[in-house]
């Protein structure tokens, strides 16, 4: 994946996101397709993202018996999703049968979500660890706890950043934010925004502004 920026394509329509995904097409990689799209148009969107050349991330945070998530995550590779997302309070066992599927996509361990506030550091790291301990690849994670995931698990552990809102946009119902120079600069692997680009006035303006705010972090670093 060339950028670091993940949109989350967070709209009701096949047509939505379709349109989404052209306007960003010479900005954005990778996109996020969750629950609210999915449902709507199932496989459809994964299949009109290769055809546009473009990688899929696939979040639904599966959490049911082993069995049962091993099966959707073969599902998954089926489809050539190149992300997809797990619930770690699924626990271990269940954790261990999706990194055990056969080239399997990269698996991500959801710990703590965004909108919920107080004081959940602990509870993201008992889930960090537990994600790293049964194969998976990373993890979901605030950009609040970044820098202790990464000195606990290491450089090439995946840390997939939701609640990234440039400095000028409204938090909404996330709690745990940071702007994305500062999710990049704290080392997050990828940033995931939703509302600040698809809501924009031009998406791929606000698209574009992301990429070069991650690019001046990076460079600087490199």
């Amino acid at each position: 994946m060339k950028s670091k920026l993940i949109v989350a394509l967070d709209v009701d329509s096949f047509q939505e996101a379709a349109a989404l995904v052209q306007v960003l097409h010479d900005v954005v990689d990778v996109f996020k397709v969750g629950s609210q799209l999915f449902t709507r148009v199932g496989p459809r969107i994964v299949e009109f993202l290769h055809e546009q050349q473009k990688e899929c991330f696939l979040d639904l945070k599966f959490h049911d018996i082993p069995n049962t998530v091993a099966k959707a995550v073969e599902s998954a590779a089926a489809l050539r999703v190149r992300m997809l997302t797990l619930h770690t309070c699924g626990g271990a066992e269940m954790l261990q049968a999706a990194a055990a599927v056969p080239s399997h996509p990269l698996l991500l361990g959801v710990t703590v979500l965004t909108s919920v506030g107080g004081d959940v550091q602990a509870e993201v790291m008992r889930s960090a660890k537990l994600a790293k301990e049964c194969g998976l690849n990373g993890v979901i994670a605030s950009p609040r706890e970044i820098r202790l995931i990464r000195e606990s698990c290491g450089r090439d552990f995946l840390i997939v950043t939701p609640g990234i809102r440039p400095a000028q946009a409204a938090a909404g119902d996330q709690q745990r934010v940071m702007t994305p120079a500062e999710a990049i600069a704290a080392g997050a692997s990828y940033i995931v925004v939703g509302r600040p680009i698809i809501a924009a006035i031009d998406p791929a303006r606000a698209a574009a502004d992301i990429v070069a705010e991650i690019a001046s972090v990076t460079s600087v670093s490199a």
